[in-house]
Order: structure tokens, then sequence, then C-alpha cells
């Protein structure tokens, strides 16, 4: 059965969109532990005219919100404020903003809580897997893989900039 969220113009579709390390490593002091430029424009474009929604911690570590796009945040400290976002304390609630307003793909980028908040929903994982096994103080949650398969996978190599790493696109099994 799918988790897409039916509605009158069409079916919302929630897709995670990670980059892991080898033990699913997401990030440490709130900070990401690699550099890939070339997934940061692929992020950029799959992400692009749509809602993201992510957690407080995720938006301050970006510092702003990311042009062309709609940020909903997730925050459970109502003093929370920031300029040119939406800001929910319940991830249900942020979900349905976004369905009201039309969207059709609609992208959870982080963190580790919200990830796990929102695995049981999503219907895509575009999960980017680095060649990384160091330290880290935040993880993506596990994957079962009963209930995900991959159905498309690109590999990158390691270049001066930045280290090998996997895309792959996950899709819930129906």
């Amino acid at each position: 059965m799918s988790s897409a969220y039916q509605s009158c113009g069409g079916d919302l579709i929630i897709s995670l969109i990670a980059a892991v390390g080898k033990s699913y490593q997401l990030g440490g002091e709130n900070q990401m532990l690699w550099h890939i430029p070339e997934d940061f424009k692929l992020f950029k474009s799959r992400t692009m005219s749509h809602h993201m929604i992510m957690g407080r911690k995720t938006f301050e570590s970006i510092g702003r919100p990311l042009p062309g796009r709609t940020s909903i945040i997730l925050s459970r400290d109502p003093s929370f404020k920031a300029q040119g976002v939406f800001i929910f304390d319940d991830l249900q609630v942020a979900i349905d903003y976004a369905k009201e307003r039309g969207e059709t793909e609609l992208f959870i980028i982080g963190g580790a809580q919200i990830y796990s908040q929102a695995l049981p929903l999503a219907d895509k994982i575009y999960l980017s897997r680095v060649d990384y096994d160091g330290k880290a103080d935040a993880y993506f949650p596990e994957i079962n893989n009963n209930e995900w398969s991959e159905v498309e996978e690109a590999k990158y190599e390691a270049t001066e900039k930045s280290p090998a790493w996997t895309l792959s696109l996950l899709s819930r099994r129906k």
C-alpha cells in the first residue's frame, strides 16, 4: 500500500533526500561531513520549485531559506522565528500545509529526528551513499530492505574535491 496522500488534484509524493556515510552518518556538530559539489547540484535541481521540510537545526546549519523553494521548518521551540520560512511544530500539519498549497512532491531534507518521523510516510528516498567511514553525531534511520527497492543507481568516482559516492533512488514496495 502506498503512503502517498490522496487529494483532488492527485497524489502527494513524500520524498526523503539525504547524503549518508557507510554507517548512515548524516553529520557532526550540526555540519555536513563532506563537500560534494555534484551532489549539491543534484539536490538543487531535484528540490527546485518544491516544498522542503527540515528541522530547526538543519535550517540553522544552512543559514537561510534556499532560493526557489518553500522552506518549512519543524521546531518545538515556540519562540523560534525566521524570515522567509513557514514554521510548524508537527510533521503532519506541515505535510498538510504543503499539500493544501498544491505540492506534488514534498522533500524531507533532515535532520536525523525529522527523517525518523517521516520515514514511515515516505514514498521515495533519494540517497547519496558517500565513501565515508568517520565520526558523526547524527544518523539516518535504518532502512528496512523488505519495504524498499532500489530503482535507480548512479556511481561517481572520487575527485580532488570529493570522495566517491553513489546516488540511489529507493521506492517503497507496494
